[in-house]
């Protein structure tokens, strides 16, 4: 569930974005002194396996303080006063530590402990994946959105939740028991009264959460009496397992020892196992005087009432070596990257998984990178790999400038989006992948994931094609295209920008419709009208949130858009605070019970700060 460009200046372009100091340069902080005397001189690269600081960057600033306080950083921080960790906290995480700690964004519900669900119908509702599906289809069947697409005109505001300190929302909404379950920028998870917004309990992890809080109602002794379980990750790469009605925490593991590993992918549940995708912020930090690179994607499959390691498999075989050095006499590693920015789809027939992977970070580039690859369920073991494009090595250098960038750069065309197990036939399955170059491909699941149809819809780029995620019902492959006017990577398009929504023939790949996204930001900083988020179906509708603010409802059949509001525009939050939305990306809209939850801001990498849950109903009741 991830675009590169998303992170791949995570170290440098942060000032991009409004920062607490007055004049807009978070250097000007009382904290950057501090950190450049006593952490830089880790953090900035010299010690392997000291966190980046990029890393840092998307940690609370609770969670910074506490680390230096009473964590595994106050040995090393005893010289600081403890204005000092204060203000290290603050300029790290950009945020104001005080707020941060300050009154809770929503009043508490009267029933704290979640046992009584807030609709007679909220037993019955249950969507507890990002996917939606095991499949990965984003469709929403009819008994569970119970919102027929006649009604979708009289869709109004029912409450908003702002989520604190927040300039992002980037995890995907999950709803059952009653509840909506979400991840935020500070590291917080909060489970909300679906129909209120009151606050039925809320757990602090280290850095921003990102993933889908992934529910399941265990099957397996080892997991034990039947208890609903959440699990999610968190960008430093940690995975967790709490008690889904009062939030304690169950189990934490962090699933790869780089110092870059993150998880973005949603995690998966499937018969007592836990499948969790690992990415990384390495591209990121490819400074000049950094020895590029060292990280390896992998997929790990965890026992979901432990925790603990079944089995991990790599994308990239053999661990990086040097492999030469820059100009400058910087060590060169190699291979390395091919992350996996996307949430695993199950293919219970096969017994497999599949899951799409991005770019190399340096040359050598290898065969499983811009490829779709499918592991087997029980022990990890690759079953087959399909490589979409060949020799796309890529990291941030390329856009900075400086020779860490590989000599033949890549055009950094991950598979950001989750891939989709599609019924196309009664006899044929596809695995169903889309790409930031614009392509969609569909390869032939039992055939060795051969290609049975390819179409490019979009022109593509770093910010182009396809980033977070597809849509299919029986009808149609529903394809959101992003193509952001400006790519920021140097380069002069040399095709037309086609941002909007596509439908294609499951089957074929045959074009059926299109919807060209019309441009309304009328000169509005940081807006664009592509859609970068995941999408989602119910029966006759698909939903898409877009870059400009908008979240509009389409008629399935047609492309034709039946509703639409603009999430920029104020709105009193359940705190009684008042607040906007953004740029819509990340995760898509969910449907559930007769109402729409969609979060809305995106504030980083040129798109509009947020920070806001919005939850619709018809006429608002």
């Amino acid at each position: 569930m991830k675009t590169v460009f998303v992170l791949l200046l995570a170290g440098c372009a942060m000032a991009t974005q409004p920062s607490s100091a007055a004049d807009g340069d978070r250097e000007t902080l009382p904290g950057a002194a501090p950190y450049h005397a006593i952490c830089a001189q880790c953090h900035d690269h010299a010690v392997y396996k000291a966190p980046a600081k990029s890393f840092l960057q998307l940690m609370s600033p609770t969670a910074i303080y506490a680390a230096l306080t009473t964590g595994v950083m106050q040995t090393q921080a005893a010289a600081l006063t403890n204005e000092q960790k204060h203000q290290v906290a603050d300029y790290l995480a950009d945020a104001d530590l005080a707020k941060a700690a300050g009154a809770p964004p929503a009043p508490a519900c009267s029933d704290p402990s979640g046992a009584g669900p807030s609709s007679p119908n909220a037993d019955q509702v249950q969507i507890t994946s990002w996917g939606v599906d095991l499949r990965n289809s984003h469709a929403i069947a009819a008994d569970t959105a119970r919102l027929p697409p006649q009604v979708l005109p009289r869709l109004k505001v029912k409450w908003a939740f702002a989520y604190p300190g927040a300039q992002r929302a980037r995890s995907q909404p999950t709803v059952a028991m009653g509840m909506v379950f979400v991840g935020s920028q500070s590291g917080a998870v909060f489970a909300l009264d679906a129909k209120s917004g009151c606050l039925q309990w809320s757990f602090q992890a280290s850095a921003e959460v990102r993933t889908s809080i992934v529910l399941s109602q265990d099957d397996k002794a080892s997991v034990g009496n039947g208890q609903t379980r959440a699990y999610f990750g968190d960008v430093l790469g940690h995975v967790y397992a709490l008690d889904a009605r009062s939030g304690s925490l169950l189990w934490r593991r962090r699933v790869d020892s780089h110092p870059s590993a993150t998880v973005t992918g949603s995690p998966v549940y499937y018969a007592g196992r836990v499948y969790v995708t690992v990415s990384s912020l390495e591209e990121a930090t490819a400074a000049s005087a950094y020895e590029c690179c060292t990280f390896r994607g992998s997929v790990v499959a965890l026992d979901a009432g432990t925790g603990e390691l079944v089995w991990k498999s790599y994308t990239i075989d053999a661990l990086a070596a040097p492999v030469g050095k820059t100009p400058s006499g910087t060590a060169i590693y190699g291979p390395s990257g091919v992350a996996i920015w996307n949430s695993a789809s199950i293919d219970v027939k096969r017994h497999r998984l599949y899951v799409g992977t991005g770019d190399n970070y340096t040359a050598p580039t290898t065969a499983h990178s811009d490829a779709v690859l499918a592991f087997d369920l029980d022990t990890g073991a690759l079953r087959w790999s399909h490589q979409v494009i060949a020799g796309d090595a890529w990291n941030v250098a390329c856009v900075l400038g400086n020779e860490n960038c590989p000599a033949k750069a890549g055009p950094d065309f991950d598979i950001g989006a989750g891939t989709m197990l599609v019924p196309a036939t009664p006899r044929r399955d596809l695995v169903v992948a889309g790409l930031k170059s614009g392509d969609v491909v569909a390869l032939d699941a039992e055939h060795s994931g051969h290609t049975v149809w390819s179409s490019h819809l979009g022109r593509g780029g770093i910010e182009g094609g396809v980033q977070f995620g597809m849509a299919f019902d029986q009808h149609a492959i529903y394809v959101p295209i992003s193509d952001m006017t400006a790519t920021h990577n140097g380069k002069v398009p040399t095709e037309s920008a086609q941002p909007g929504l596509y439908a294609l023939h499951p089957a074929s790949g045959k074009l059926l419709w299109s919807a060209h996204a019309d441009d309304v930001c009328a000169g509005r900083s940081d807006c664009d009208p592509g859609i970068l988020a995941a999408i989602t179906v119910i029966p006759g509708a698909l939903f898409a949130g877009h870059m400009d603010g908008r979240i509009r409802a389409y008629d399935s059949s047609t492309g034709q858009v039946l509703w639409q509001y603009d999430t920029t525009q104020e709105v009193t939050t359940v705190s009684g605070q008042k607040a906007r939305g953004g740029s819509v990306g990340g995760g898509g809209p969910v449907v559930a019970d007769g109402m729409v939850y969609v979060n809305s801001g995106y504030g980083i990498y040129w798109h509009m700060a947020g920070g806001l849950l919005i939850a619709f109903s018809v006429d608002g009741k």
